[in-house]
């Protein structure tokens, strides 16, 4: 072999490189749409029927982190350094794709689930759903670890961590619409106060919203980026588990997704709840139309 010659000039041959996969071309805002479907389609209830369903979307889910991982390494090189995508490469990718969550106001979540009669019910189904669809990556990441080599097991770990956060800040936010607590300002404004709350687990601060200048308080600025920095690091080295070898981290993986985001949703929920709607009467408002007559939703 090249590599034990001792005679010749002949550079020695480098050693193979982990095959892991390329970038890949993705339109911008597919991730976050991907994710939205994820975890709109797991708002449905799971009955014994539904079984195959749920494995499907375990199937979307181990897809969505294969092309999330592409989209953050570009061949090995990029790879290797995937343990740092933890801090700010990570945040930035977060920043920039939670602008890009399609979060769907409170007269289109309660048209889509009609019999939902009151907040808490609403609410209920919503924590259900991401939390299916947070197990869902969480098993996914493990199925894909069958083999695992070192850079793309970072990949790995780095695609899961943004996808959940991303399930997590979409969750935040619709729940702020549920309980009338919806951040005011531009899209970009409530997405930076969204992320804050995802990074301080709880929710977005009334005092700055309540004060002339809390508008410019929302913009993601280096505080937030440092507080959702520090919470996806954390992150990131909490799922590690997830990534040990034949499907072992899949249930490691799910358990610990489920887990997490469920301890999440009752933080922020307790925290919304303590709290007065902006606007009284806001759930009545928002009530779905029936033959052309709005339902009473009390």
């Amino acid at each position: 072999m090249a590599l034990f010659r001792k005679n010749g000039r002949s550079e020695p041959e480098p050693a193979a490189a982990p095959a892991v996969p390329g970038p890949e071309a993705v339109p911008e805002g597919a991730l976050a749409g991907e994710l939205a479907e994820l975890v709109e389609g797991a708002e449905r209830p799971l009955g014994d029927w539904q079984v195959a369903e749920y494995r499907a979307e375990r199937g979307r889910a181990r897809a969505l982190l294969a092309r999330t991982a592409r989209r953050l390494g570009s061949g090995g090189r990029a790879a290797a350094k995937g343990a740092t995508l933890g801090g700010r490469a990570l945040t930035e990718q977060l920043v920039q794709v939670a602008p890009r969550l399609p979060v769907r106001d409170l007269a289109t979540l309660r048209a889509q689930h009609p019999d939902a009669a009151h907040p808490e019910a609403l609410a209920d189904l919503l924590v259900s759903g991401a939390v299916r669809a947070s197990s869902a990556l969480g098993a996914g990441v493990g199925a894909m670890a069958m083999l695992p080599v070192p850079p793309a097991m970072a990949l790995e770990i780095a695609a899961e961590t943004l996808a959940v956060a991303a399930v997590e800040i979409k969750l935040i936010a619709e729940l702020h619409e549920v309980y009338g607590a919806r951040a005011p300002g531009s899209g970009a404004q409530r997405a930076g106060a969204y992320l804050g709350a995802w990074a301080n687990r709880r929710g977005v601060d009334a005092g700055v919203l309540a004060r002339p200048a809390g508008f410019a308080a929302l913009a993601v600025g280096a505080e937030v980026r440092q507080q959702v920095g520090r919470r996806l690091t954390r992150s990131s080295l909490r799922r590690l588990p997830s990534v040990t070898p034949l499907l072992v981290g899949a249930g490691i993986g799910a358990t610990m997704n489920r887990r997490d985001t469920r301890r999440l949703a009752d933080e922020v929920r307790a925290d919304l709840r303590a709290r007065r709607p902006v606007e009284r009467g806001y759930w009545a408002a928002a009530a779905p139309v029936v033959k052309g007559e709005a339902v009473d939703g009390g």
